[in-house]
């Protein structure tokens, strides 16, 4: 794996709150007093609009844009890319009114990452790149105006238009400068895009994605421009709630498969590997009509195992999903074992994110599809308390 680690402008005030965004994992968009630290909870159906749900919701503690996607040159190279967002609210929106004044042009309530990485399907390469800064002095922050939402940290952006987003990191290991079609409308997950994540009722996200993005643009590597083409997926969650005691992390999925429908499931796991009722997941028709699964409308094993000679980290790289109602049946494969993200200049959280390949049968029809798979807390519990 070729990792690169880049240093950070923003000065490290907030590094700990800022590991916050991975360890609570879900999201939230009701506004409602919280139950913890007076920020601000999910507890039903959210209501999403857009253009305007896919700007910022401050007041909820953690919230991210994330993007991932599979490209492929004219010659047949093959590329895997996720480049994601975290906003991280490290206090109540309140206690900004209680500040000394005139106060720091530094003080901030929002910390934000940014994590990316790219993986060279031929060459069975990774690389990695992470940002962190405070939302202060231009260096990193959103802007939302008409139809149009910006998330950028120094010169990493995501740009969303009415029709389109672009998609900009550089680093001095890769870049990536990409446009993103959408060509379905987004998928409100859960009910109404309110995302359970727990037994609690406030153990919840508001979430939905964009499944179907078609990507043209460039990504730099060596030295080299390359042009690429292809199919990303975007996911925008937002929320206060810490993942439930008991809770060790999750598998998310995401497939994109030839016969134009989708598939996002989402595990959440407890240390005996038990599901616990609340992992569900989406399935997108060919017209984008969306359809909720629950924890008993489909099955997931795990075939194959790597370990990580970096973290000794054990991670599933091979798996059989079945969805019951629906007849459909994968093998989902990575398209190579080493795509584990190290992040110890931004959130020190170690994780799985990679691209992989599914082939199968849909209603007994062949299909084959592209996807990526997120695992986290294979080399440390995430459900410690926040």
């Amino acid at each position: 794996m070729i990792i690169k680690k880049m240093k950070q402008r923003s000065v490290k005030i907030a590094f700990a709150l800022a590991c916050l965004f991975l360890m609570t994992a879900v999201t939230g968009h009701q506004v409602m007093a919280a139950e913890e630290e007076g920020l601000l909870a999910v507890t039903e159906p959210c209501h999403l609009t857009f253009p305007k749900d896919h700007g910022p919701h401050p007041g909820y503690r953690i919230e991210w844009w994330y993007y991932t996607g599979n490209l492929q040159t004219e010659s047949g190279e093959r590329y895997g890319f996720q480049l994601t967002f975290f906003r991280n609210q490290i206090s109540p929106s309140r206690n900004a009114g209680k500040w000394p004044q005139p106060s720091s042009a530094w003080r901030t309530q929002q910390i934000f990452v940014g994590h990316a990485a790219i993986s060279d399907l031929n060459k069975k390469e990774h690389r990695i790149a992470e940002l962190m800064a405070r939302d202060a002095l231009g260096i990193a922050g959103i802007s939302q105006k008409a139809s149009q939402t910006t998330v950028f940290i120094n010169d990493w952006s995501a740009s969303i238009y009415a029709d389109s987003h672009i998609l900009v990191a550089r680093s001095a290991d890769f870049s990536l400068d990409l446009a993103l079609q959408p060509t379905k409308p987004p998928v409100l997950h859960g009910q109404a895009g309110y995302s359970r994540k727990g037994s609690a009722t406030s153990s919840a996200s508001c979430y939905y994605s964009l499944t179907r993005l078609s990507t043209t643009g460039r990504v730099k590597l060596d030295g080299k421009t390359i042009a690429v083409e292809g199919l990303s997926w975007m996911d925008h969650e937002f929320s206060s709630a810490p993942l439930e005691t008991g809770i060790m992390g999750w598998d998310w999925f995401s497939l994109q498969l030839s016969d134009q429908t989708e598939i996002m499931l989402y595990l959440l796991r407890k240390e005996n590997g038990e599901l616990i009722p609340a992992s569900s997941g989406t399935f997108i028709d060919r017209a984008g009509i969306s359809q909720h699964l629950t924890r008993e409308d489909f099955r997931v094993t795990a075939l194959e195992q790597w370990k990580s000679s970096q973290t000794g980290a054990v991670y599933p790289v091979a798996w059989r999903l079945k969805i019951i109602p629906l007849s459909i049946e994968l093998t989902t494969v990575a398209d190579f074992p080493d795509q584990e993200m190290m992040t110890a200049q931004s959130t020190g959280v170690i994780y799985w994110e990679g691209s992989v390949s599914a082939s199968g049968s849909v209603d007994g029809r062949h299909v084959t599809g592209d996807g990526y798979v997120e695992l986290t807390g294979y080399a440390k519990d995430y459900g410690a308390p926040l």
